[in-house]
């Protein structure tokens, strides 16, 4: 597919509904935080620099 072809195709989608359930602010934001979270545990939990 070439930029021509899709980008109309992506257009309608941003215009699309504005209520998708899974661009809820509050999800995306704890779950990035959750992931940032479980990182940082993992990486102070596994360092073997002491």
């Amino acid at each position: 597919m070439s930029l021509h072809a899709t980008a109309p195709a992506l257009a309608l989608l941003a215009e699309g509904n504005d209520n998708h359930s899974s661009l809820n602010p509050l999800f995306t934001g704890g779950g990035a935080l959750l992931v940032l979270l479980v990182l940082l545990f993992l990486t102070t939990r596994f360092n073997k620099d002491r």
